[in-house]
């Protein structure tokens, strides 16, 4: 994101905005990435939950989209997206209902994953209910350690087990490669020792007589590492990627080495409310704009801390300043230079733009976003709950 992005235009603060040139160019290189590897790029958008970036995203050559959950599957459907899948599995009624009214939608495809039978048989159950067969994936735990079945005979016995299910169409297997250390190194190898597990438990599926026709890897820290691979002709049985937050970047993943600082595009603007300490500046957003992220599982990379606080983001021109600590609603951003001239001291109205650590929770926290090109706001992209998603709570 360029600093000073928002000077002219009127944005009430605090709000998040959008550098909608780097949105395009990282939404454009994803898809040329996809491209060149020759698989099927399905961006996940819980980055930024909204429907009209999600359909940025499928005019640059997506095949469609990916949510976290069955709830969010209905806003991106109502928004008129037809290719849907959801990456958590999911359990309950109030869940199963929504999914329900999903299949009500005979022009919206929406994919759905387990990791046990017992998701998977209430999935069986509403496909009876509404006469139709439901598309199913199986979440692979490939080190990640949270939702997924483990690769090879443990996920070959759970995929009989569904397929034998009524109602339940199983394609394949999915995963969402997590873990390593922040790092280029690390994160082609953990491309590489996913892709492995994932192609190797499709060649079990195939050899047993199970479909494998879908075979889904991807996160934004892996994305470069899995395309690579593929263009060397190694792991065919991949046929899609599921990246999220290169779209928009943040600092987690700017220290992780995923995107550079530039590509950042979100940024939160905030305005200074009180220079009266002259170590610091208070401005008018908190934790409840930039979320409590100090990345804190990043503390040993150089630079983590300042006088003893961690980061909560990273002032746009101003890498004297130190957003290190948060209320509810405003922040102390710091000078690091105690003998810091009248020229730099920021003043009372003084607008910020703040590039949050994580992108996710900030915008998940908003209604809408500000798309800024050349200091104009150009568009207005909702972020929300649909009334049905509401409704079904």
């Amino acid at each position: 994101m360029k600093p000073g992005l928002v000077e002219q235009a009127v944005i009430p603060t605090p709000s998040i905005v959008v550098d909608l040139d780097v949105l395009e160019s990282n939404i454009s290189e994803m898809s040329q990435l996809a491209r060149e590897a020759g698989v099927r790029l399905r961006p996940h958008t819980k980055i930024h939950e909204s429907p009209d970036i999600a359909k940025m995203q499928i005019a640059a050559g997506a095949v469609g989209i990916e949510v976290g959950t069955v709830d969010r599957a209905i806003c991106m459907a109502e928004a008129g997206i037809n290719d849907v899948v959801v990456a958590h599995p999911f359990y309950g009624e109030r869940k199963l209902r929504i999914l329900r009214r999903l299949l009500e939608r005979p022009d919206v495809k929406v994919t759905v994953l387990v990791d046990m039978l017992e998701q998977a048989l209430g999935i069986s159950r509403v496909g009876e209910d509404a006469g139709t067969t439901i598309p199913v994936l199986l979440k692979i735990n490939t080190g990640g350690d949270r939702f997924g079945v483990r690769p090879g005979e443990p996920a070959l016995d759970l995929a009989r087990r569904v397929s034998r299910l009524p109602r339940i169409a199983l394609e394949g297997v999915y995963a969402h490669e997590s873990g390593g250390q922040p790092n280029l190194e690390s994160q082609a190898v953990l491309a590489r020792e996913v892709a492995a597990m994932m192609s190797e438990t499709a060649r079990l599926f195939a050899s047993a007589g199970l479909p494998a026709r879908h075979v889904s890897v991807g996160s934004s820290p892996t994305l470069r590492h899995t395309c690579a691979l593929l263009r060397q002709g190694l792991f065919s049985e991949i046929t899609e990627i599921h990246p999220g937050h290169c779209a928009v970047g943040d600092m987690w993943h700017v220290r992780a080495q995923v995107n550079a600082r530039d590509a950042c595009a979100a940024a939160v603007v905030c305005s200074v409310m009180s220079t009266s300490d002259p170590r610091y500046v208070v401005i008018d957003a908190g934790y409840k704009t930039f979320g409590a992220d100090s990345l804190i599982q990043l503390r040993e990379l150089p630079g983590a801390f300042w006088n003893g606080m961690p980061s909560y983001g990273a002032v746009q021109g101003r890498s004297d300043l130190w957003m290190g600590r948060l209320a509810a609603e405003s922040a102390c951003v710091h000078y690091m230079d105690p003998t810091i001239g009248p020229d730099k001291r920021l003043r009372v109205g003084d607008r910020l733009e703040i590039v949050p650590n994580n992108a996710t929770l900030v915008i998940s926290m908003q209604e809408h976003i500000y798309g800024i090109r050349n200091g104009v706001i150009e568009h207005v992209f909702p972020v929300g709950r649909s009334h049905a998603e509401i409704s079904a709570r």
